[in-house]
């Protein structure tokens, strides 16, 4: 049976304006789920299903099908399950969706695998994702009544240990996985029907503005980062022009030029050094004055016609696995070592071919903070290596 996984994602969002695509931790939200869909291998086909051109780009940059859905089934008071189903009205080849909720940013491949064998092989009908809470529940007393709250899930008088109790299942809104059956019939969960358990670091939901933050560190201690084992990162080469200076050049009367940099930048370059990551600077036109006279103590390449070679030497001449090597570019001529480096980066105006390449967007724009912003990230992602390490 064709398995396909169906990610809804609409323009429209009241709480967080095209919430879908807003960085997550440096990469578009939807991009999260589709990269654990699409690296499970466990679908026929990977879909996204929208009425905004730039969800559609977002989700083609991340390898996913686009389905483009009616203005019918994208209003606010448009339910998934009509969604679906227009879904499948256009694509007969499909027997099986597994409905991938966009704001689930900690899912993993094997949870995946796990609910496809579930569906294919063990012969349910439909499996939903469930966590486990440890939470006592009292009835609700309406403003007004004179009543008493009692308790639905407890005796007070013998309160249980968190250790003794086995808790509660949720749903958390991960996933829905049903067969074409069902839904055709009007129901995302029935028939021969089951559960499956995620963990609860994994069941991170983004619903209003004030869990970003919170969802980010989440995100970066238990998302899920691609299919090879993340290492601790040991260089950072750093683009100049656009990434340490914004990319505007002043010229003064007596033709001598000038650059501006940012003071948050040198103190990131100084911390990665601190900690222990080689910094290295590539230019392709000779900036070698202007280095000069920043005195940042870094080796560097100018006027490099191949960055790609250079940073393949480099990479040789240190003893480096890519894994090991961070990459912040911001233009075309950076977009092979962003795509060969283990961690790529790129500031928040660069352009759209380094921005698809690469695996974060930073907030701050070249020259603005970006190399600082890029270092608090490589920091975040090595304390997950290490955590990783001490399990």
């Amino acid at each position: 049976p064709h398995l396909a996984a169906l990610v809804l994602a609409r323009g429209g969002s009241k709480g967080i304006p095209l919430k879908n695509i807003k960085l997550l931790a440096g990469v578009p939200l939807i991009g999260w789920v589709l990269r654990a869909a699409s690296d499970s291998g466990a679908f026929h086909s990977v879909w996204v299903s929208t009425d905004h051109d730039e969800i559609e780009k977002v989700a083609k940059q991340f390898g996913a099908q686009v389905h483009r859905r009616s203005p019918e089934v994208s209003q606010d008071s448009s339910t998934s399950l009509e969604a679906i189903r227009e879904f499948l009205n256009h694509h007969h080849e499909v027997d099986i969706v597994g409905n991938i909720q966009a704001t689930s940013p900690c899912l993993h491949p094997s949870d995946l695998i796990k609910v496809a064998d579930l569906i294919q092989k063990e012969g349910f009908d439909s499996v939903f994702s469930v966590v486990r809470r440890h939470q006592f529940r009292w009835s609700e007393v309406k403003k007004g009544e004179n009543k008493m709250t009692e308790p639905q899930n407890l005796n007070p008088a013998k309160r249980y240990r968190r250790q003794d109790w086995p808790g509660e299942l949720y749903e958390n809104g991960s996933f829905y996985f049903a067969k074409r059956h069902l839904i055709e019939k009007g129901y995302l969960q029935g028939g021969k029907m089951t559960y499956y358990e995620m963990r609860a670091e994994h069941s991170v939901d983004i619903d209003i503005d004030i869990d970003w933050p919170i969802a980010e560190q989440r995100v970066l201690s238990f998302g899920y980062f691609g299919k090879e084992p993340l290492k601790e990162v040991k260089l950072l080469v750093c683009s100049i022009d656009g990434c340490l200076t914004n990319g505007r050049i002043y010229v003064t009367e007596d033709q001598k030029e000038m650059v501006s940099y940012d003071y948050r930048d040198l103190v990131g370059i100084d911390l990665l050094k601190k900690r222990g990551i080689q910094v290295r600077l590539i230019s392709d036109r000779d900036c070698s004055k202007t280095l000069s006279a920043m005195q940042l103590g870094c080796i560097a390449k100018v006027s490099a016609t191949n960055k790609l070679q250079v940073l393949e030497d480099w990479q040789k001449d240190i003893g480096l696995s890519w894994k090991e090597v961070a990459y912040l570019g911001n233009e075309e001529s950076d977009v092979e070592c962003l795509k060969k480096a283990g961690m790529s980066g790129v500031p928040a105006d660069a352009c759209a071919v380094a921005q698809k390449a690469a695996g974060y967007i930073c907030k701050s724009s070249g020259g603005c903070g970006a190399i600082r912003e890029f270092a608090e990230h490589i920091f975040l992602l090595l304390e997950k290596v290490n955590s990783a390490r001490k399990q």
